[in-house]
This record gives structure tokens, C-alpha cells and sequence, in this order.
């Protein structure tokens, strides 16, 4: 896989243009609660707004580093930005209208145009794409709520945009990177031994980590005294791999420490056949719970 790919104007399906204000009023919703609506974004104005959030909650709030080219447009940005679709929660209540959360998402054709999936970059994916050819796929990453949004209603509508975008692509397979606020192991020891003992994927389709020195769940687990019960895991286990685990998710053998952003790492993998029926029910199988 190649990933040395140039930042680029945006090349989604369809050519994308930069209207005033930077909240295009007119996009269709997937959803709505309140005065909260979610969709993707259709503009430039609207992929730079969903970046101003990632800095907001990733270098800001949780301390991580930024490039030099980050620090100064105040946005978190990649390579992969320019081929991915980027769900946005916005607030509508007022008349300047913002994004308030955003959740980046690749399906498989436009990895294939961007040179591999933003994961590969720490885990190597060919056991699980050897073993689904014929899957449609979706990465999610770089989800995050500014903090005073971080409620039901705001993590209600990131889901639901997320499940209408893969029910309308027809995906079998989401999968992406997690992460745990922190790059000390022992810290979530509670939490990594129970995912060891609980929730790794099958051998056959697990995804090895490549970067140096990855964090092996087997050893964290050997470390404890005695296995640790769910309410002990779960205790610092981060809200988006709970939700992950309660839709039926497994995870890799291996986390990665990734210091730019000051996390670790945990690949996620969660086929849509296998989803608990609980919460297809609450969504809707169509998606339509939200919808207006």
C-alpha cells in the first residue's frame, strides 16, 4: 500500500464547492433530535469546521502534539482527509449553525483511491480483507463531540448518522481504530485483560500490529492476579469501545501507543450480521429511527 499521498482538494464522488456560511442549510439530514441534526458534510467550509472540532478535542483538550502545519490552521488534518466522507453533528438552534461532532469514514473504493486505509498505518489488515474479498467496507476514525455536547443525544446521532451510512452503502464489515486517553498500558491493565479474554478476534482474521514494540493483550493479561470482572473492565474502558462491545465488536491481539496523539490504539471490527439484534431494533434495520 502506498501511503505518500499529497494533500489535495477534496475528490469525493461528486465535485464538492465552498458556499457561505461555512453550514450549508440545505444538505439533507440523516437524522434529528431537538435542535441537533447530523449528515455528512457536502463542502470544504463544512471539512474544515469537522477539523477545527478533531483540534479542538484531540491537541486542546487532550493534550496532543501537532505538526507544525496543524498548530497554525488550528485544524487536525491528513492525506486521508481528501477521500473520505466526514459525518458532521451540527446545532442548528442558532442562526450560526455548528458542528459540535464529527465522524470521518472511508469505505473500501475510496482506500483503494487514497493508497490503503488510515488503520494500516499501525496494523496490518490483510488477514481480515484476505478473508472477506467480496465484503463491502467501512473504517471509522477520528470521532469526537466538543465537550459540552458529550451527551446521549449528541453520541445517539453520531451512531445513527454512522449506521444510515452503512445501511445506504450496503457495508458487511466496519472496523477503525479506538483509543484509550493515555499511552501507559498498566493504567487500563483492568480493561486490556478483559478485552484478551473477551473479545479478540478469531486467529484467522486477526491484525497484527506493525509498528515497534505494540502492546500484546495476552501479556497484560498474564500480569493479573485473578480475571477481572466486567464492572472492573469497564470502569476505565473509553465510551466508544464499550458502545463498539455492546453492538458485538471484537478487537485485535495487539494495541499500539501512539505518542502525537498521547492514546492507545485498539483496532475494532464489528460485522454487521453479527450487530445485536437489541440495537438494529433501536435504530431502526432501515435506519430510520431519527430520520424526519
Amino acid at each position: 500500500m502506498n501511503f505518500e499521498v499529497e494533500q489535495m482538494s477534496l475528490s469525493h464522488d461528486e465535485p464538492m464547492t465552498e458556499p457561505s456560511p461555512s453550514v450549508d442549510p440545505k444538505a439533507p439530514l440523516l437524522g434529528e433530535i431537538g435542535s441537533l441534526q447530523t449528515r455528512l458534510a457536502r463542502t470544504q467550509a463544512e471539512i474544515r469546521a469537522a477539523q477545527a472540532v478533531r483540534y479542538e478535542v484531540f491537541y486542546r483538550e487532550m493534550g496532543g502534539r501537532p505538526s507544525e502545519g496543524i498548530h497554525q490552521t488550528e485544524r487536525d488534518q491528513d492525506a486521508f482527509d481528501p477521500f473520505c466522507d466526514h459525518l458532521l453533528v451540527i446545532d442548528a438552534v442558532r442562526d450560526d449553525a455548528e458542528v459540535v461532532g464529527t465522524y470521518r469514514m472511508m469505505r473500501k473504493a475510496q482506500a483503494e483511491r487514497a493508497g490503503g486505509f488510515y488503520s494500516q498505518l499501525e496494523y496490518n489488515l490483510a488477514p481480515l480483507l484476505e478473508l472477506n474479498q467480496g465484503a463491502n467496507l467501512l473504517e471509522l476514525g477520528r470521532s469526537c463531540v466538543l465537550s459540552n455536547y458529550r451527551n446521549k443525544r449528541t453520541m445517539e446521532l453520531l451512531w445513527h448518522g454512522t449506521w444510515s451510512h452503512a445501511v445506504a452503502n450496503r457495508i458487511d464489515i466496519m472496523f477503525g481504530c479506538a483509543s484509550f486517553e493515555g499511552t501507559d498500558p498498566t493504567e487500563f491493565a483492568d480493561s486490556l485483560s478483559w478485552l484478551a479474554d473477551n473479545a479478540v478476534l478469531d486467529c484467522a482474521e486477526d491484525c497484527p500490529a506493525i509498528v515497534p514494540n505494540p502492546v500484546k493483550l495476552c501479556e497484560i493479561a498474564s500480569t493479573m492476579k485473578a480475571p477481572k470482572g466486567v464492572r472492573q473492565a469497564m470502569a476505565k474502558m473509553p465510551p466508544l469501545i464499550k458502545g463498539y462491545l455492546r453492538l458485538g465488536a471484537k478487537v485485535a491481539t495487539h494495541a499500539v501507543i501512539d505518542e502525537q496523539f498521547g492514546t492507545i490504539d485498539l483496532l475494532v471490527v464489528l460485522k454487521v450480521a453479527q450487530i445485536n439484534p437489541r440495537y438494529l431494533a433501536h435504530f431502526g434495520v432501515d435506519a430510520s429511527r431519527f430520520t424526519v
